[in-house]
């Protein structure tokens, strides 16, 4: 699946009464709220000793990429754009791939 696709049918799902601005501001809520749900998993794996659940957590970064569809088309942005993006500002800021140096010392 290409992920411009994913958005697209990821958005079928989007409360068509919704202005731009309150899926704006439901998008960036969401991704707060799963990006917590994604870590009290790995909390409970690392400091609680369970067992990690990677199946919940994986179903979890689903919930997280459906805040980030929804979040990038009230901004008139598809994924694709976005993840072309982030890509130019890390390959910018890590030419040469991950450095500690240009990690610490960074612009």
């Amino acid at each position: 699946m290409k992920v411009n696709d994913y958005q697209k049918k990821a958005l079928r799902t989007l409360n068509p009464s919704l202005s731009k601005s309150e899926i704006l501001i439901n998008g960036v809520m969401g991704l707060c709220g799963e990006s917590g749900e994604a870590i009290d998993i790995v909390k409970k794996h690392l400091a609680q000793g369970h067992k990690l659940d990677r199946e919940n957590l994986a179903k979890e970064l689903g919930d997280v990429a459906w805040y980030l569809a929804e979040t990038a088309y009230a901004l008139d942005y598809d994924l694709e754009s976005i993840f072309q993006m982030n890509l130019d500002k890390l390959a910018k800021r890590y030419p040469h791939g991950f450095e500690k140096e240009k990690s610490i010392d960074r612009d």
